[in-house]
């Protein structure tokens, strides 16, 4: 990896992306302007910045000489990069997403997963976009739903780091499981996934790889019980037993235990060294893949789109994840304790100051110490006092 020595913040983060490749003469071949590594950089930096239209890319060109440097472009016109961004191949889009991973790989080889008997957690679910139906016809599923989808696996390194290793973009129509199946692997990880991935025919195939997986199945699937084993203390667990299913010739871990509301989960399971309470405790971090997309929703390019193009989305899409893995590679090698929305913030706070300043931000310790909540004695509630002679004031009659 790169060191992170050079002085603008907004240099440092494009000089992690591993974009050498694309400045080869070849890709480029009739986009002597805007070639296609600074087409990358350019969306990249307008993701970290969340730079709202292409009007905005070339204010924010024109205003920082040093972004210009960084990109390797004197000035652009927006209706180039409109362009550009959909006949970019998405595969090289995906290529550079890819190496991004890698890196983050490297720096997270050594994490234990969520614990060290559970280990780490490959979640695979899928989120949707939902598209202008006037625009986005060929994205068509039902009336006033024009969609495309985002199917996602999610790696689990530490109860406090994750990252997408791998997505297949869809249009709405393509099921989760069928998005699922490219995304299901042998791996050392174990997979966790709801109902929607579940059938007989998957389950016997992941037995058959010996791929480690935790799946809510239906309430009303029908499984043959085996052996029971011992129950737990938890009052919430139901059983834990070795079932059969369908024709298969395989077994698998059944546990049913109640939520807080009484709704009744169904989990079956290659584990069998985990207790009942570690593999309730996966499938509770489930929810984790939900809070990673409304998190890449909120604070990055992705619900507004760039494009209307099927090609122009797809990119968009490892576009966004490319700078979430640029930032969590930072938070990573600065060994910081802040968050990765707190990063991301200050990233865009100091995104055009001297890395050294971002980097004294980043390390900077808090003057005072709060002694958490202090329990006050309730009183009685008061009604606003109104000062001053401006507003019109009419006091309501009590009945």
């Amino acid at each position: 990896m790169k060191s992170i020595e050079q002085n603008r913040v907004i240099r440092q983060c494009l000089s992690l992306l591993p974009t050498e490749e694309f400045s080869c003469p070849l890709l480029n071949y009739g986009y002597n302007k805007l070639s296609t590594e600074a087409l990358l950089k350019l969306f990249v930096a307008a993701q970290l910045d969340q730079w709202e239209s292409y009007a905005e890319m070339e204010e924010k060109l024109r205003a920082h000489p040093e972004l210009r440097d960084a990109i390797g472009l004197k000035d652009i016109s927006g209706s180039q990069v409109s362009r550009r961004i959909n006949d970019l191949p998405t595969e090289w889009v995906q290529k550079l997403f890819v190496r991004v991973i890698a890196t983050i790989k490297q720096l997270t080889q050594s994490s234990k997963g969520i614990s060290q008997d559970i280990g780490r957690l490959n979640i695979v679910d899928a989120t949707h976009l939902k598209l202008p139906e006037q625009l986005c016809d060929w994205a068509y599923v039902t009336k006033g739903w024009n969609v495309v989808k985002m199917h996602t696996r999610l790696v689990v390194t530490s109860p406090d780091t994750m990252y997408p290793d791998k997505i297949v973009p869809s249009n709405g129509i393509v099921s989760d499981h069928e998005g699922g199946d490219l995304l299901v692997a042998s791996s050392d990880a174990t997979y966790v996934m709801d109902r929607g991935y579940a059938s007989w025919k998957r389950i016997d195939h992941w037995l058959e790889q010996e791929i480690a997986f935790v799946v809510r199945i239906n309430k009303n699937a029908r499984v043959f019980p085996m052996e029971t084993y011992q129950s737990s203390d938890d009052p919430s667990v139901l059983r834990d037993v070795k079932v059969t299913f369908s024709s298969s010739k395989h077994s698998v871990r059944l546990i049913e235990f109640t939520d807080d509301h009484g709704r009744l989960y169904r989990l079956l399971t290659s584990r069998w060294d985990l207790t009942t309470e570690q593999i309730m405790e996966i499938y509770k971090n489930r929810w984790m893949i939900e809070l990673f997309f409304k998190w890449i929703k909120q604070h990055l390019r992705l619900v507004n789109i760039w494009s209307t193009k099927p090609q122009g989305i797809w990119n968009q899409m490892f576009l966004a994840l490319i700078t979430y893995g640029l930032a969590l590679i930072i938070k990573l090698v600065t060994r910081t304790t802040k968050t990765q929305w707190q990063l991301l913030r200050l990233i865009r706070t100091y995104l055009y100051k001297s890395f050294d300043d971002f980097q004294a931000e980043l390390n900077r310790k808090k003057l005072k110490t709060s002694k958490g909540r202090q329990k006050v004695p309730i009183s009685k509630k008061k009604g606003p006092v109104f000062v001053g002679n401006v507003a019109l004031i009419k006091e309501k009659k009590k009945k």
